[in-house]
């Protein structure tokens, strides 16, 4: 996991030494994210669509942990070594827990292609979103904000939107502890943490996901799905129905401290 500057300029030098070095070919602003699970997939058109903007909505702390990991293995299942640009300030890790690299690796997913970043306001992670959106070489851009953000209205949404188009990339807006409102995004969610069930041997299981799709621009909502995460296939299934439930999803396996995790 490499850590960016929290500084303005000091993103900007590592998104062009990604787009001048780092071998990524810019990719058209079509196609879809897929999750794996073959009938989400289907009923949402293929997936998340590649070069827009998608939102995730969390209650509450305990949520938020469950948002921030449904993101985070979701973008991480584009194939290849592309990385994917995580924007938050720097006090989200007292609010909803550290980016822990080992969690992710345990669930499947490659800690080297985090790039994080840690702004000390929200303006300055508005600005850093609009240069990492442009990123083409980047897997997908994760911008994690808390509580209400009016910083970003319409006008700041389309700008970020604008990018995501131009640039092939996929923005995923983490609002944790928020509630949703008017917006350019494709499509807006509500996600929430489900209880897993116990593996062989009382082994805890997946980490499992309850997800609520409140807003699509190219079709039907709302609709519900559960999603379980499978780490030998390193894709989204369906729930293992038999098996002792456990009373607590896997909710800290990508967090060092606290109750919530990425």
């Amino acid at each position: 996991m490499r850590e960016s500057s929290s500084q303005l300029a000091g993103l900007r030098k590592r998104i062009a030494r990604l787009a001048a070095n780092g071998g990524f070919e810019r990719r058209r602003a079509d196609g879809w994210l897929a999750s794996g699970h073959a009938r989400f997939d289907t009923a949402i058109g293929g997936g998340l669509a590649i070069g827009r903007t998608h939102e995730f909505f969390a209650a509450d702390a305990l949520d938020a942990t469950s948002a921030a990991a449904f993101a985070a293995l979701i973008a991480l299942r584009t194939p290849g070594t592309a990385p994917l640009i995580w924007l938050r300030t720097s006090d989200a890790g007292k609010r909803t827990g550290h980016i822990y690299a080992p969690g992710i690796a345990e669930l499947g997913g490659d800690p080297d292609r985090l790039l994080l970043v840690e702004t000390p306001d929200p303006k300055m992670l508005l600005a850093c979103a609009n240069d990492a959106i442009r990123c083409a070489g980047s897997a997908a851009v994760i911008v994690e904000s808390w509580g209400k953000f009016p910083l970003l209205d319409l006008t700041a949404g389309r700008r970020l939107a604008l990018g995501a188009r131009d640039a092939g990339s996929t923005l995923l807006m983490l609002r944790l502890n928020a509630a949703p409102t008017p917006s350019v995004a494709e499509t807006r969610w509500s996600v929430a943490a489900a209880a897993s069930y116990a593996l062989e041997a009382n082994a805890p299981g997946a980490p499992a996901f309850d997800l609520e799709l409140l807003r699509w621009r190219g079709g039907t909502a709302p609709a519900r799905w559960r999603l379980d995460w499978n780490h030998d296939e390193k894709s989204f299934g369906d729930s293992a129905l038999s098996g002792a439930l456990l009373p607590l999803p896997a909710r800290r396996a990508m967090a060092s401290h606290g109750a919530a995790a990425a």
